[in-house]
C-alpha cells in the first residue's frame, strides 16, 4: 500500500514496516515508527496514520489540530482511509 500527503508519501513494506519520503517539515519523516506489524497506511496533509495488525492506530507528523494527540488509544480497528 502507498499513501500520499501534501508533500510526503508513506509505503507499507511486505514485512509490515513503513517507509516514508518527501518533506519532513512537520515530522512526516522524523517520527516514523520503526517497529513492524503494520497492515495499512494513510496520509493527511502533513501527518500519517498506520494500522497495526492488532488493530491499534499509530500517528506521526503534524499535530497542529490534534492529529496525533486525539488518535484513539484503543485497539480493534480493522481499516483506515
Amino acid at each position: 500500500a502507498i499513501a500520499a500527503g501534501c508533500y510526503h508519501s508513506v509505503a507499507l513494506r511486505s514485512d509490515g514496516t513503513v517507509v516514508t519520503w518527501g518533506s519532513s517539515e512537520s515530522g512526516q519523516r522524523n517520527d516514523v515508527p520503526t517497529c513492524g506489524g503494520f497492515i495499512a497506511v494513510a496520509c493527511g496533509w502533513y501527518h500519517s496514520v498506520a494500522l497495526r495488525d492488532d488493530g491499534a492506530v499509530v500517528t506521526w507528523g503534524c499535530n497542529s489540530d490534534g492529529q496525533r494527540d486525539d488518535a484513539p488509544t484503543c485497539a480493534g480497528f480493522v481499516a483506515i482511509a
